[in-house]
This record gives C-alpha cells, sequence and structure tokens, in this order.
C-alpha cells in the first residue's frame, strides 16, 4: 500500500442507519434523531468508546472514531436498524476506487469470489452501476498485483465490498452489523412494567423499550409468600434492562404486598388467590402510573401459559378497572420468549434457583375459567377498604433509584 492510499483510508467512521425515524413528518423526525445521535453517544461513554464526534446527515448517523468496539456498541441503541464500520473517502472516483482496491485486497483471500454494492445519494457524474463496476475493476487488478487470483460472483459471493456515495464523502465498507429496530428510547413517554423475577416480564418491558417507551419496573415483595431470591432476580433484571438505555437515572417500585396478601386470604375462595393477586398488581400499577405521570402499564402475560392468564381470567382480573393496558408476549409462545430472553441478557438471572419455592400461595387447582364478576365477587368480600389499601401499599413502597 502506498503512502497516499493509507491517507486515504486514515478517516474511520460508523455509519448508523434507522428506519422508521425517516417516515415521520421532517420535525418529528428532526427530534427523533436528535434524541437518537444523545442515546448513541450515552451507549459509547457507558462502553467507554472514544469518539471524536457524531453527526447527523440526511438519513444517517455518523460516529468519527477510531475504537474497535464502537460499531458493537452502537448497534445496541433502541432505534438504529444496523451500523457498519467504515473507512471515508471524498466522493471521488480516484478516491473511492483506491480505497476499494485496499479493501478489497485485505479481505479477499485466493480463490475467493467478491462483489462490489453500490449506492449514490447527491449529484455526481456517475451512477451506481458505473462506480461498482470501476471500484471492481479496481479490486481486480489489485488482487492480480498481489498474486491472487479473482474471480467475480454477484449472485452468491464469498465476500462483498459496500460503497455509499454520498454529496461529498463516500463510504467504503464489508460488514453490517443488525441493531434492534424500533423508536429511540424517549420518544414514545413512559410506561410502569409489571416486573417479577421470571422470564417473561423483562422480555415484555424490553420489546416495549424498543418502541421507544421509558420503563419504571414495579415488582411485588411477598416476602413470606415468596422465595427469597425473587426480589434478588427482579432487580437484578431491571439493571439489565436499564444497561440498554445508559446514562439516565432509573427508579424500580418495590412493593411490600404481604399485608393485602395475607387479608386477602382470610375471605378469598381458595381457587381465586391467583386472580385476585393479579388484580391487586394491576390496581397498584395504576397507582403509581399516576404518581409518575406514565401513560400505561406493560405485563408479561402470554395467553394461557399460566391460570392468571387464560382470557377468561384475564378479563376478570381487570373487570371494572380502566387501565391502559399492553401486552406485547399476548401471542408469543414460550421458546420465542426464551430465545429473546437470552439474546437480552436476562435468561441467566429469570432461571436461578436456589431450591425454593418461588410462590407459596399458589393454589393446587388454581381457576382457570373465572367469570366475568368473579373478581369484583371476591373484593366485596373483603374486610378492609381495597382504595385504603392500595394508597397505603403504594405511601410505603420502596423506591430504589440507580443510575446505569
Amino acid at each position: 500500500m502506498t503512502d497516499q492510499q493509507a491517507d486515504s483510508k486514515a478517516t474511520t467512521i460508523v455509519i448508523v442507519r434507522y428506519g422508521e425515524l425517516s417516515l415521520k413528518s421532517k420535525g418529528v423526525r428532526d427530534r427523533y434523531e436528535q434524541i437518537l445521535k444523545n442515546n448513541i453517544q450515552q451507549m459509547l461513554e457507558f462502553h467507554g468508546v472514544s469518539f471524536s464526534k457524531i453527526q447527523r446527515d440526511f438519513g444517517r448517523i455518523f460516529i468519527h472514531t477510531t475504537d474497535p468496539k464502537a460499531a458493537e456498541k452502537a448497534a445496541l441503541v433502541f432505534g438504529v436498524v444496523s451500523v457498519s464500520p467504515a473507512y471515508s473517502c471524498l466522493s471521488e472516483p480516484a478516491e473511492i476506487t483506491a480505497l476499494c482496491a485496499d479493501i478489497g485486497n485485505e479481505m479477499i483471500h485466493d480463490g475467493e469470489n467478491y462483489a462490489v454494492r453500490a449506492r449514490r445519494t447527491g449529484n455526481h457524474s456517475f451512477t451506481s452501476n458505473e462506480i461498482a463496476r470501476q471500484c471492481g475493476d479496481a479490486i481486480w487488478n489489485k488482487l492480480l498485483e498481489a498474486g491472487k487470483t479473482p474471480a467475480v460472483d454477484l449472485t452468491n459471493p464469498d465476500k462483498e465490498v459496500f460503497v455509499e456515495v454520498r454529496q461529498s464523502e463516500s463510504y467504503v465498507y464489508s460488514e453490517t452489523i443488525k441493531g434492534p429496530g424500533g423508536f429511540p428510547t424517549g420518544t414514545q413517554g413512559k410506561m410502569i412494567v409489571l416486573l417479577s423475577g421470571g422470564i417473561d416480564s423483562p422480555v415484555a418491558a424490553w420489546m416495549m423499550m424498543r418502541r421507544g417507551v421509558e420503563i419504571i419496573p414495579v415488582f411485588f415483595d411477598n416476602e413470606e409468600y415468596a422465595g427469597s431470591i425473587v426480589a434478588e432476580k427482579a432487580i437484578d433484571n431491571a439493571k439489565v434492562l436499564f444497561s440498554w438505555t445508559p446514562g439516565r437515572k432509573q427508579k424500580i417500585y418495590r412493593i411490600k404486598n404481604s399485608e393485602y396478601m395475607t387479608k386477602m386470604m382470610q375471605t378469598t375462595g381458595h381457587k381465586n388467590i391467583c386472580l385476585m393477586c393479579k388484580r391487586f398488581m394491576f390496581r397498584i400499577a395504576g397507582a403509581v402510573m399516576e404518581k409518575e405521570n406514565a401513560s400505561g402499564i406493560i405485563t408479561g402475560s402470554s395467553l394461557g401459559q399460566v391460570a392468571s392468564q387464560t382470557a377468561e381470567n384475564m378479563l376478570s382480573e381487570t373487570y371494572g378497572l380502566s387501565l391502559p393496558l399492553y401486552h406485547p408476549l399476548l401471542a408469543f409462545d414460550k421458546q420465542e420468549i426464551v430465545d429473546i430472553a437470552q439474546k437480552i441478557g436476562t435468561f441467566d438471572i429469570s432461571i436461578r434457583s436456589n431450591g425454593e419455592k418461588e410462590c407459596l400461595a399458589v393454589p393446587d387447582k388454581p381457576e382457570v375459567k373465572a367469570v366475568l364478576t368473579a373478581a369484583v365477587l371476591e373484593e366485596e368480600k373483603f374486610t378492609f377498604d381495597i382504595d385504603e389499601m392500595v394508597q397505603k401499599t403504594v405511601e410505603e413502597a420502596e423506591i430504589i433509584v440507580m443510575k446505569i
């Protein structure tokens, strides 16, 4: 490689692409892009990635960096569709072809075939196909000079070189890392998530975070009715979720639930204990939602998976309650949920066990087909005021504040 060619590769950059943001009106798009840019910066700083500048351009965000971890970490940010570590040069054919030749020679081994994929925006004297052919020729000649046997396969190549030509600068890369997509965190308001130590609810929370929601986890510490590890797992799951949106002050509500459970079980029919436990969770979540000025409640419900998640029970649990509920996992089967949990980093926490039964209040044969008014009728038997119990429980909640 000549000194001139080395200089043409001196500028390294990470290309960040996004999808749905581009469909918004100009004002909304500008706001979302700025939020996405800020979120990328927070993610890079959280992971100790060095960079000199993060730049917005039409349809793209560019990270100016020489840190090899930059692309991988930027690909964790909600709203990012994909990223590519790239080299940049001026949008002149001689510059672009020289850069492609150098990169192609480095990555294409003897006996491998290749293809060049080019796209172009802006006004130039050449088309996308023309620059692709010129780059392909430049790579071919460079491989011959290196004593390799070049071969082109545009259908199923061993290696691909990508060229993105913009108005003044062009970018050459060979790798694309998939991001989570969705919307940037902070664009869709706040929601309460009913978070447990299990597999499902952290996945549900992550999926809504992917749509731009900031979460406030609420978990119920049933103390003598639950295994000692449950609270620990819920907090650890929350920490993993928060690591996907670093740089923010986060909070978790730890609800002491034993008083309600004890009083509720004195009058509730044995089969309906799970039904009434879940209904109280919804009442508490609604009160926290109002307190935090949030706009919804997220659950990990998957239709038919457990007793409290049959269609009849889900209706009875919320009958008469006016709450905006979101069930992102409703149509997912267990393996699909497990796969996502493994991907996002919560699975190993959720399956952690110390040998204890995690809920001691679950009846041997819980109700699975509750009548519509079953929960309301059970509440009418209470010897305490349910609204006062909700208020007292929220007031006594432990609020754990952390910054990831």
